[in-house]
């Protein structure tokens, strides 16, 4: 290769162009896609399987530290807990004090989530396969170092 031509990380960042946002929602809609057909077949959206298992290993919990744990919004924690309340596998019984609530999660949810894990595990394995080892070890790897960088830099305003 002559001293003239780009090595390909320099040509890739060279012509780095798109939204990032863009291009990580896409990324993130691919793998919820692929989660949710392999969880589907217990039932459960991958987002359930998610708050069933934080509400497992932190419960009882109050909702705002829930919510907090996920790095959620309150009001996406409010509704994505609704069905699971309807599905009988939470609860939302009464805290320490009278205003304050606790999460719970109950036999049937425990039930539910250990018979959704082995369907996540199948998800997480054929994931691995599709993309090889190293790749998802460089992917986690970008990601944890990027949430760290990113929680140094934020004010905590939004655009929303």
């Amino acid at each position: 290769m002559s001293e003239n031509k780009l090595s390909p990380p320099a040509v890739v960042a060279a012509k780095l162009q798109g939204c990032t946002n863009l291009k990580l929602r896409q990324l993130t809609r691919r793998i919820t896609q692929h989660y949710d057909a392999e969880l589907r077949q217990a039932g459960l959206k991958t987002s359930q399987y998610s708050l069933l298992s934080h509400v497992l290993k932190l419960g009882p919990i109050r909702p705002g530290d829930l919510a907090q744990a996920m790095k959620m919004e309150a009001s996406t924690l409010t509704r994505n807990l609704k069905p699971l309340v309807a599905a009988g596998w939470v609860q939302l019984g009464e805290g320490v004090d009278g205003r304050s609530r606790l999460i719970t999660i109950t036999p049937a949810g425990r039930e539910k989530r250990q018979a959704a894990q082995r369907h996540w595990k199948m998800a997480q394995t054929s994931l691995n396969r599709l993309l090889g080892m190293p790749r998802m070890r460089a992917l986690h790897a970008l990601i944890d170092e990027s949430l760290v960088l990113l929680a140094d830099s934020t004010t905590g305003e939004t655009d929303e």
